[in-house]
């Protein structure tokens, strides 16, 4: 069903004249739903990007914004870009409105939209869809980049069922994904601004943003049937994104897991933790059984009472507990070592079995 408030896209692009057209036609033949704006912003482009753009525009059903910048080589990447591109969509949107971003290289599937605004429908304040490499070109990859990706997103998966199971989100169930990619991210206008809008950071934007609304309590919603098919080019236009990442796995395997990943007992007392947070947060009692349960979460995370108790009052659950996190020991990230990762996919299954069999699966056992 087509919401009666604007729907605007924002696609950073650089040096995209092959790919900008097949973007383009596919947001132009969605399903069910229709945008009413796409802008979009050319950074530091050198190519015929510009002028395939100009050719396209009387083609497509929806308003097209191009808006040119060229940036000094310190901030010329894909975080500035995908901030300004953000920005300029969300004043068409107006405040009621939804802003979509995707990337230039990316081609969304027929029911991108109207998945995407089921999610919203259902209590989302934003929505997260997955980037699955273009079929064709995965064909052309070597075996072994297939195999490391398998067994780091089924890894990740994994810790994402124990965070599911211990501490569940009603607003983002299970089945979900993993992926907090810029190929396919929408949000609330409210919401964007009330988070501070895209990081302007060379690297990770994507996953800035999305951290930066949990801060403030967003529902996010990380929908398995909404997808993009993005380009498997190892020649990437973002420095350290996924195209950098295939060509130096190309060379040699990394050491170490993704940063996002952990060893699984560590994951369980992350969302142990979380989830014993969230209990009292909620609380306005802030003496008696309330002091002594705080009291007791302090010393498992090896915080004092003092700062614990001093989270509780911060406005949104996210910030508490995004303070609480770097506050603790125990919670500190480590990486994982990709020898180690088959040793820690079997302990974070039992760890799942454990609380799929528990009673009181989100009941925190820190020590257990």
């Amino acid at each position: 069903m087509q919401p009666d408030h604007p729907l605007v896209a924002a696609i950073p692009v650089r040096n995209e004249a092959e790919r900008i057209g097949p973007c383009l036609l596919a947001l132009a033949r969605q399903h069910a739903a229709r945008l009413s704006h796409v802008v979009l912003l050319l950074n530091n482009c050198t190519d015929a990007t510009f002028a395939n753009v100009t050719a396209l525009g009387s083609r497509l059903p929806f308003a097209l914004h191009v808006v040119e910048r060229t940036y000094p080589p310190a901030t010329a990447h894909a975080g500035t870009a995908r901030r300004a591109a953000m920005t300029h969509a969300a004043e068409r949107a107006g405040p009621e409105g939804i802003v979509f971003t995707t990337d230039a290289d990316a081609v969304v599937a027929p029911d991108w939209l109207a998945r995407t605004l089921a999610a919203f429908a259902r209590g989302a304040d934003a929505v997260c869809g997955r980037a699955l490499i273009d079929p064709v070109e995965a064909a052309r990859l070597p075996a072994c980049l297939h195999d490391d990706d398998r067994a780091e997103t089924a890894y990740a998966t994994m810790l994402d069922r124990i965070h599911d199971l211990a501490d569940p989100d009603p607003h983002d169930p299970w089945p979900r994904h993993v992926e907090h990619s810029g190929a396919s991210i929408a949000v609330r206008v409210g919401l964007y601004h009330r988070a501070g809008g895209i990081p302007a950071v060379p690297l990770g934007e994507d996953r800035g943003f999305l951290a930066a609304l949990r801060r403030v309590d967003a529902a996010i919603r990380h929908a398995p049937d909404v997808w993009v098919s993005v380009s498997g080019r190892i020649a990437g236009r973002a420095r350290g994104g996924m195209a950098d990442t295939m060509a130096r796995r190309l060379i040699r395997q990394d050491e170490m897991l993704d940063a996002s990943l952990e060893p699984a007992m560590t994951c369980l007392h992350r969302a142990q933790a979380r989830a014993a947070l969230r209990q009292l947060w909620g609380q306005p009692v802030r003496h008696g059984p309330w002091r002594a349960r705080a009291e007791k979460l302090a010393r498992q995370l090896m915080v004092p009472s003092a700062t614990l108790i001093k989270t509780c009052a911060e406005p949104f659950f996210g910030l508490a507990w995004d303070r609480l996190e770097a506050a603790s020991p125990l919670l500190r990230r480590r990486p994982v070592r990709r020898a180690g990762l088959v040793a820690e996919h079997r302990q974070a299954a039992r760890i799942v079995l454990r609380l799929l069999h528990a009673q009181d699966p989100v009941l925190p056992v820190l020590d257990g």
